[in-house]
């Protein structure tokens, strides 16, 4: 079934046309990443085809009966709401419930026959299973005050706050900007299970290659203002990607050296033709288009000098750091050593960027010291968005810096050709800031680190709105990156690339010093618990000695006495899941701690029988 088709969509942005004629549809089912460089309208694709922007020319449907959930890069909201009126605001009935049910738990002089209304309408609209599924959500996306007002919330809880709500709505099909942007790396795996469902029907930018490939059946490649697709995962669209553009360059060079001939045949003929040369004249026009195509030109280029780096790099001697009763650091001790490769890991909140900053000086520990060496020059990649006038162009940005580069060769170029390694070409250089997209400023702001020469690079989400093709050149630079490298970032295949260890922050000011890349250490903590269970104390089992049956095999003393529990409790715990519904729609009491009480105690009878009636239904075939 079809759900949206774009047919002869057009888009343009400062004289500059992103997409022409475009052709475009998604059915159920279908999981696609949408991909491309920097700059190639992936975004406002997206915004086009979700209806947030309009075509400049052609047109997009949706299906009548199709719901299109939304998350931009930079979402926006009423500055005034709070957190549980923007996540609840949308028009199903519900959610429209749900929210009324929070409110009034949240407030102790909720009177009981309001509280006896709400429940009888949460007990018809069954909206019990949909509430823990809802706090379930806000749980694994970190979001806690829900009467928070959005003006007082980052950059990060803002994205956050909008994937809630997208994934509470529940829509037929999604529209994700990367999805994947300030969530910790626990938060990404749970997306992953929860996007790649067989009934997902999903169209998403991203950059992060694991996430691509657990969730994605299909990629799109936005190239040149067309859409080229890929049935298959990020493996082979890069194989089929290379072949398509070999076969590209190998037609615009034909059709150039036919257009020489043909513009000789032109400028020889008279100005009156007659109408037995049109067709030629035609098709000469249509050539002109196809041998004018841009190839794919010089790659990135990232190549600086390394400042000198001497035998003492950083000392960091027992440092703490609090903030009120949270510990952030307590008592860690580390020797940076050369070329020491670092990845920083842990949940949002747990004080990773707090710990760059006093690395850097920006901040300062409660106790203990940080001595970096004389030697050090550190350059930090910061989340902080670039900060630039309005009537600033993309060059006077370099030129802050430096008006001229020492590049590692030993070379000394401008500015305006060390932009050009960047992939500003001349023409952009003289763009305002203001003018380029989000990866174009990211870009930029990761030239303004190197320029400097650094020897100790410290990278706070590098991956961030770059696409994908920066990334594997930006990965090639910092595998030959001579200095040292701390980096926090929530792109699994960027840190198992380039991160040798791990600083691994585990709560209360504790950080573990683990050797080896982020997969070493999830099979680690797979093995961790592994143990752990095998090391539970179990129930004593009383081993009898089983018949040699033809078949099926008889059960044991054990099983039979287990199938026999069984069917006694169950019908208890049915009974009490009875009787707590019951008692909660009598509305016989306001006390909302209680109801609460009595909410838990639901949820974890209900898993309880789950299980019992899997077993049953185990025991029951050996029966």
């Amino acid at each position: 079934m079809n759900y949206l088709s774009a047919e002869n969509i057009s888009k343009s942005f400062s004289e500059r046309w992103l997409f022409k004629n475009l052709n475009f549809g998604i059915s159920q089912g279908q999981r696609v990443a949408l991909v491309g460089v920097n700059g190639s309208g992936k975004t406002t694709l997206l915004n086009v085809l979700a209806g947030k922007l309009p075509p400049d020319g052609g047109s997009v449907s949706v299906r009548k009966e199709i719901t299109i959930g939304f998350l931009g890069q930079n979402p926006e909201f009423d500055e005034e709401l709070t957190v549980q009126q923007t996540i609840f605001g949308g028009q199903g009935e519900v959610l429209d419930l749900i929210r009324d049910y929070e409110v009034a738990i949240s407030h102790p002089d909720t009177s009981a026959e309001v509280m006896q209304h709400l429940m009888e309408r949460m007990d018809e609209l069954q909206a019990w299973d949909f509430e823990i599924k809802v706090k379930q959500i806000l749980s694994k996306l970190g979001i806690h005050n829900l009467e928070q007002q959005i003006k007082h919330l980052s950059g990060g809880q803002r994205k956050r706050v909008a994937m809630a709500r997208v994934l509470i709505e529940e829509p037929t099909m999604l529209i994700l900007d990367e999805p994947t942007n300030h969530l910790d790396l626990d938060t990404i795996e749970w997306l992953e299970g929860l996007l790649s469902t067989q009934n997902t029907t999903l169209l998403m930018v991203t950059h992060d290659r694991y996430f691509l490939d657990k969730v994605a059946n299909e990629i799109a490649e936005l190239d040149n203002g067309e859409l080229y697709t890929y049935k298959g995962n990020y493996s082979y669209f890069v194989e089929k990607k290379a072949s398509r553009e070999e076969m590209a360059a190998a037609e615009t060079e034909k059709a150039r050296n036919l257009m020489r001939k043909e513009l000789d045949w032109i400028r020889r003929q008279p100005k009156a033709r007659g109408t037995k040369a049109k067709y030629r004249v035609d098709a000469f026009e249509e050539l002109k288009e196809k041998a004018a195509k841009k190839t794919a030109g010089p790659q990135l280029e990232l190549s600086v000098k390394t400042t000198r780096q001497g035998g003492k790099i950083i000392e960091v001697d027992h440092i703490s750091k609090s903030f009120g009763a949270k510990k952030i650091v307590d008592d860690f001790s580390y020797v940076f050593k050369k070329k020491d490769r670092i990845g920083v890991v842990g949940p949002n909140g747990a004080g990773k960027s707090t710990f760059l900053n006093m690395l850097t000086g920006k901040l300062q520990p409660d106790s203990g010291t940080i001595d970096p060496g004389q030697t050090t020059v550190f350059g930090y990649y910061t989340q902080d968005e670039l900060t630039f006038k309005e009537d600033q162009r993309v060059i006077d940005i370099v030129k802050e810096i430096a008006e001229v580069v020492e590049m590692a060769n030993g070379e000394v170029i401008t500015a305006s050709q060390f932009l050009q390694h960047f992939q500003f070409p001349p023409a952009q250089q003289y763009t305002f800031v203001s003018k380029l997209s989000g990866g174009e400023k990211r870009r930029l702001q990761l030239l303004r680190v190197l320029i400097k020469n650094p020897n100790f690079l410290i990278l706070d989400e590098p991956t961030n709105d770059l696409d994908i093709i920066t990334l594997n050149i930006l990965e090639d630079f910092l595998l030959n990156f001579g200095g040292c490298m701390l980096m926090v970032s929530h792109d699994r295949y960027f840190m198992d690339r380039l991160v040798e260890h791990l600083f691994v922050f585990e709560g209360e000011g504790k950080i573990r010093n683990f050797p080896g890349n982020y997969t070493d250490y999830r099979e680690w903590l797979k093995e961790q618990e592994k143990v752990v269970q095998e090391t539970k104390p179990t129930a004593p089992v009383i081993e009898q000695k089983q018949e040699k049956t033809e078949g099926k095999r008889k059960p044991t003393y054990q099983e039979k006495k287990e199938f026999e529990e069984l069917e006694k409790e169950m019908p208890r715990l049915e009974t009490r899941r009875t009787e707590l519904i019951e008692t909660m729609n009598a509305g016989t009491t306001t006390d909302h701690e209680q109801l609460n009480v009595w909410a838990k105690e639901l949820e974890q009878l209900n898993e309880q029988l789950e299980e019992m009636e899997m077993r049953w239904l185990e025991l029951s075939e050996i029966m």
